[in-house]
């Protein structure tokens, strides 16, 4: 008699090979394939956003970008001016009427609201755009032009300097507050102050006075300002249908300038930011990726903070785009997949539910014949026609196998005998295995171990350069502030500038040592002339603070395939090392020929000193990471960056040095194609 577990017919049925065969068929379709849906579809749905948000900062990228070429550009055409040779002859010749057109012509070309002439104490010698006679001049745009140095910056006036300038100016810079749904809360109806794009440059007059060329140009209601920053970012079919790119210029939390419209035909001017956005990109100062509400409906949006001359966060810049044709669109992709999932799900069910049937039927039979054979029915066999798949095969062979049992257990002991042997030599091979293993993953772990005493040097060395950034900039300011006083203490000013340029050195070689893919830059084709011209300015001070005599042989044709920067930095490490050999002074001469190497054609560079030169077994090592002749003025990391950054464009360092006869290193490059 057949066997019985005792268990309610229910739970017997759910143990039958019946309901295994069905589960097994079904289980796929039913659970498992709608999880790995499920999972597949939130992962795609975060790299969804993951990449709205990547593109759009990329688009801030573009609009800073533009911004900062603004400044830069409005920078460097006063400069220009103050240098040019007609408005030094029209200052000499004290025609102020001349002076006066010349200005206003400038200003036009430049598209500036106001550009005048002013001394230190504030007196306006000539000007265009504005009938001031006296202005501030406590600026730190003016200021450092009047101590000698051009500068630029995005500055906030207040009513009365714009009064004092123009009242046309006031009347643009005037806006009437919108209420804003989460917007900041504030007592203030109206923005009186303009976001101004302010720059300066010096001029020094016939008399030997100092004087400043001062311009700007108000960005508040500058509609085609912040137009050209859309159409820049936004090009046309740069979005889906129905999607919508924006950008807004903002003081503090006031749209001043934006393409955000409140109504069809009326631009957001004067509505305010949301005060999520407010206390992260003003109060905390961080760059604001994400979804917002902006005015009426919800942007994927980039702000970042501007910051004036006193380095005060004084607005933001911001652009985004509609999000809901992008949300309509990821779940109209969700909905799609869902659906057709849906449908071959029950499309195929029937399919698996009738191999399933051709298979646990003559399964029940072989399981009823076992258990009349376990009962004691030795004559008991499935009696299952012989048929061409596996279940089939087992069924016929079951009856031979039954037939053949007690041979077969002999054999079978035999077998298990064996098994044990090899399961034993088995052990034996995988406890070896172990101890292998365990040995590659202490490797791993020490190389691991490596690794991040490598991060960790690269992230000692960002945290580095702000506080030398600070130093820096505060120096700079206090010379402008003492003027011709600081020469008092020039000594130790230079003693600070020194130290810090030490400092940066070092913790740039330090960040190439750490992460040197992170220093790869652009190939560019190169003239080996121009770049050598190009860091003597760097070194000027070396140089001529050790007394050292520069002599130049141009004599290359070709162009050299390198980042300027990184050639840059490879020529100004070999220059001011052979400064450092020659500290009675001496002479640097620098050549550049070209030389054909290895069946290639291209550039050398040649960087010689008369300087104290190196023994053999140190030109042996000086390529060496942290091998160093200079003992506590360097790291050891110049020359090894060196030749790594030449390395990876295909070229290599030599040199040739004696004791007390000079030092050659000599740059090959491979000719540009």
């Amino acid at each position: 008699m057949a066997k019985t577990t005792g268990l309610p017919p229910f739970f017997e049925a759910l143990r039958s090979v019946r309901f295994r065969l069905l589960a097994i068929a079904l289980l796929p379709t039913l659970v498992i394939l709608p999880l790995l849906l499920g999972v597949t579809m939130v992962r795609w749905s975060g790299k969804f956003d993951a990449l709205l948000i990547t593109k759009v900062n990329s688009d801030l990228t573009v609009a800073h970008q533009y911004l900062a070429t603004i400044l830069e550009n409005t920078g460097e055409r006063l400069e220009a001016i103050t240098n040019s040779v007609q408005l030094r002859d029209i200052v000499a010749s004290g025609d102020q009427g001349s002076l006066a057109a010349l200005l206003e012509d400038n200003r036009r070309k430049l598209n500036l609201d106001f550009l005048f002439v002013v001394n230190g104490k504030g007196e306006i010698s000539a000007s265009a755009g504005t009938r001031a006679t006296n202005i501030r001049v406590d600026w730190p745009v003016r200021a450092t032009a009047l101590a000698g140095k051009a500068s630029y910056a995005i500055d906030i006036f207040s009513q009365q300097d714009l009064a004092a300038l123009s009242p046309s100016l006031v009347e643009r810079a005037h806006l009437e507050l919108v209420p804003t749904q989460s917007a900041h809360a504030a007592d203030r109806t109206v923005e009186t102050r303009g976001m101004m794009i302010h720059a300066a440059s010096p001029l020094r007059l016939p008399d030997g006075g100092s004087s400043a060329l001062v311009g700007g140009r108000l960005l508040n209601q500058n509609l085609d300002f912040i137009d050209t920053i859309n159409d820049l970012v936004y090009r046309q079919a740069s979005l889906p249908e129905g999607s919508q790119g924006t950008a807004t210029l903002f003081l503090d939390d006031v749209r001043i300038s934006t393409n955000v419209r409140l109504f069809e035909n009326r631009r957001a001017l004067g509505t305010r930011v949301s005060e999520a956005v407010h206390s992260a990109v003003l109060g905390a100062g961080q760059v604001w990726l994400d979804s917002a509400f902006v005015v009426n409906d919800w942007y994927i949006s980039a702000y970042e903070p501007l910051v004036d001359s006193y380095g005060k966060r004084v607005g933001m810049l911001y652009v985004g785009f509609l999000e809901a044709p992008f949300a309509r669109a990821k779940y109209e992709t969700l909905g799609s997949v869902i659906a057709a999932f849906l449908g071959i799900t029950i499309l195929s069910i029937p399919v698996f539910l009738r191999w399933a049937r051709g298979i646990f039927k003559p399964l029940e039979r072989m399981t009823q014949t076992i258990s009349k054979v376990d009962d004691g029915d030795l004559g008991a066999r499935t009696g299952l026609p012989p048929i061409g798949d596996e279940i089939g095969q087992v069924a016929v062979h079951l009856d031979e196998l039954l037939d053949r049992l007690q041979q077969r257990e002999g054999e079978l002991r035999a077998w298990n005998e064996e098994l044990n042997v090899r399961v034993e030599q088995r052990t034996q091979e995988l406890q070896l295995a172990n101890l292998r293993l365990e040995a590659t993953t202490k490797q791993l772990v020490m190389s691991e171990k490596l690794a991040t005493i490598g991060e960790i040097t690269a992230g000692v060395a960002h945290e580095i350069n702000n506080p030398i950034a600070v130093i820096q900039g505060n120096l700079e300011v206090a010379r402008a502030m003492l003027g011709d006083t600081a020469d008092v203490a020039r000594t130790e000013f230079n003693l600070i500038d020194d130290q810090v340029d030490r400092i940066s050195r070092i913790v740039g070689k330090l960040l190439q040592f750490a992460r040197p893919e992170e220093f790869a830059g652009y190939v560019e084709r190169q003239s080996p002339s121009t770049v050598i011209s190009d860091c003597m300015p760097l070194v000027k001070h070396v140089l001529n603070r050790a007394g050292i005599d520069v002599v130049r042989h141009d004599g290359a044709k070709g162009l050299l395939a390198m980042n300027r920067t990184e050639l840059q930095q490879v020529l100004v490490n070999l220059i001011v090392n052979a400064a450092h050999a020659m500290p009675q002074g001496g002479t640097l001469t620098l050549t550049d020929v070209d030389e054909e190497r290895h069946g290639a054609r291209g550039v050398a560079i040649i960087v010689a000193d008369t300087g104290v030169g190196m023994s053999a077994d140190v030109v042996e090592r000086i390529f060496d990471p942290f091998f160093t002749t200079k003992r506590q003025e360097g790291t050891g990391l110049g020359l090894s960056v060196s030749q790594m950054l030449v390395a990876r464009q295909g070229g290599e360092i030599t040199v040739e040095s004696a004791v007390n006869s000079g030092t050659a290193f000599t740059i090959w490059l491979p000719e540009a194609v």
